[in-house]
């Protein structure tokens, strides 16, 4: 049987990295595919081949003209990218995958594999989001106001996902993504 696709979404700052990651620890068989990017690891954050595959904007625009990503997309001014033979080889092999991709890219997997899986994780409230962003101090103040207008486009487009979730509470907000996994798996049996 082959694997199911899911596809992770939501604004900076929203806590679907953490999220996601206690989903993970608690279910198997599903991998995490990790994108590539154009900018710089966060010090202390971000590990090449954990949160992303970093690479030059001129490695990325190469693999943009061979044809290697699923999708890609210019998101906070750096570029993003999904790996085709990632996702395409672990979904041959009955792995499940997950995709954490910007709402860009969600609906340009979502046109080329209609039966991937959407879910968006919002914040209980802009304010709440603000907050969160200015706590984690891995931005300047002008990084942040970007991140903050750009959230308020990406929750704009929540309702067109299969599934929104609002991380109020962590340990919540985890048992519902699994869940989720979990009754879309027995949909697939």
């Amino acid at each position: 049987m082959k694997g199911r696709l899911y596809i992770f979404s939501g604004p900076a700052g929203v806590g679907k990295g953490t999220v996601l990651h206690l989903a993970l620890e608690r279910l198997s068989g599903i991998k995490y595919s990790v994108s590539c990017t154009t900018r710089a690891p966060r010090p202390g954050l971000d590990k090449e081949g954990e949160t992303y595959h970093f690479i030059s904007e001129d490695e990325f625009r190469r693999r943009i003209a061979a044809g290697d990503f699923l999708e890609y997309a210019e998101v906070h001014g750096h570029l993003y990218g999904t790996r085709r033979d990632i996702v395409e080889s672990a979904l041959e092999a009955g792995t499940d995958i997950v995709l954490e991709i910007d709402v860009q890219g969600a609906f340009i997997v979502k046109q080329k594999m209609p039966e991937a899986v959407m879910i968006f994780v919002k914040p209980p409230s802009m304010e709440e989001l603000r907050r969160r962003l200015e706590g984690r101090g891995s931005e300047g103040r002008e990084e942040r106001e970007l991140r903050i207008k750009n959230a308020e486009a990406e929750i704009a487009c929540a309702d067109k996902y299969d599934y929104v979730v609002v991380n109020d509470d962590l340990e919540k907000t985890v048992d519902e993504v699994i869940n989720i996994v979990k009754k879309n798996r027995e949909e697939l049996q």
